[in-house]
């Protein structure tokens, strides 16, 4: 029996081994993230793709609640937890039902404890090695390396995170932009929460200074996606040609659970220039005891989820220590990070940045002053 165009068209193309994963990415609950990923689902199921929506909230949004209902959906997994009925996303349902598209939304959501993974990128990630196409959402706030940040502009401590190295995974990226004055007007119109918790919502995380300065954020991230997309196109289109010297960032930390802040501030500025990041810790025998080494593994723990190459290294002055590191691994910035210190304290801080300059090839140094809580 000949061949239908259909077969001979799938035996030519290039056999994919993951998903893709395209992002919608907001800066606020409303800005459209939710309707404008339906409305993708909703295009490409009339386009004749196989299309699910393996999890949407729609919080009670009567537009959203109608799009949702114009695809299928797999039910969710019911499940117990401290004598409360919970439901989560049934990733096995969906590995059964294999669509070439699954829709999920809000990508940073923590799982309810016992399911099949901790956190709901995760589930993705189970979902795209399976050939499977995600379109999924997220608010910027999420991103782990801006949590320090966007706490100190909101004044709320973000509780749920998507390690950045999630972020390079993103195959596409989509702007879902509302302006601050636009989304407010929604918000007043009870258009995203119920009008007596609107009030208090416009008083609090809408006021207009956080949406601006949170839109800047999301803006700069998309940005950069598009920046890294650009660069690996004409990186393609010219053989692998590289033009320049690629930037690497080093940050020096230690046990202190202020490292988390100093790496987090490294990260963003090794995004802003498409840099390499180093994460170095030395060893001087000072974090032997069980408490410090527990905050130490919770500092790599964290600088590896931002997509940092760990170097630890022993030695008797962590000024010569680093510079060994900085002269092997080419670095060309370096992050360090003090206390607001006086007196003894601050003169020894300084002799050790010293001996650093001393020692170390010609590179750039960040001296970020850390909040002692």
């Amino acid at each position: 029996m000949p061949k239908t165009p259909e077969q001979w068209l799938e035996e030519a193309a290039p056999q994919r081994n993951d998903g893709i994963f395209k992002l919608f990415v907001g800066y606020a609950p409303g800005v459209g993230k939710t309707y404008n990923m339906l409305s993708e689902g909703i295009r490409r199921k009339s386009r004749g793709e196989d299309v699910l929506i393996g999890l949407v909230e729609t919080h009670g949004r009567k537009g959203i609640a109608e799009l949702a209902q114009k695809l299928e959906t797999i039910p969710r997994r019911q499940m117990e937890y401290k004598g409360a009925s919970f439901d989560e996303m049934d990733v096995d349902a969906i590995l059964a039902r294999k669509p070439r598209v699954v829709l999920v939304d809000e990508l940073a959501h923590t799982n309810i404890e016992g399911s099949k993974h901790a956190k709901r990128y995760e589930d993705v990630m189970e979902l795209l090695d399976a050939n499977i196409d995600v379109l999924s959402t997220m608010n910027v706030q999420h991103i782990e390396s801006l949590m320090p940040m966007v706490q100190r502009i909101t004044g709320v401590q973000v509780r749920e995170t998507v390690p950045d190295w999630v972020m390079q995974r993103v195959s596409e990226i989509v702007l879902a932009d509302l302006t601050p004055e636009a989304l407010q007007t929604r918000m007043r119109r009870g258009d995203i929460y119920p009008l007596d918790r609107a009030e208090r919502a416009l008083g609090n995380f809408f006021r207009p200074g956080n949406l601006l300065a949170l839109r800047e954020l999301e803006l700069q991230q998309v940005t950069r996606a598009v920046d890294r997309s650009l660069e690996s196109y004409l990186e393609k289109e010219e053989g692998g040609k590289s033009v320049g010297v690629h930037e690497r960032i080093a940050v020096c930390v230690s046990s202190s659970p202020a490292a988390q802040y100093l790496v987090a501030r490294a990260a963003r500025m090794a995004q802003r220039i498409d840099a390499e990041l180093y994460v170095i810790y030395v060893d001087i025998g000072v974090d032997d005891n069980p408490q410090d080494q527990r905050s130490l593994e919770q500092n790599m723990k964290f600088a590896r989820d931002l997509g940092a190459q760990i170097v630890r290294t022993e030695g008797l002055k962590v000024a010569e220590a680093v510079a060994k590191v900085v002269r092997e691994k080419h670095i060309t910035q370096v992050v360090f990070g003090r206390s607001a210190q006086t007196g003894w304290r601050r003169y020894l801080y300084l002799s050790a940045i010293h001996r650093f300059l001393r020692d170390a090839p010609p590179v750039d140094v960040h001296i970020v002053t850390q909040e002692v809580k």
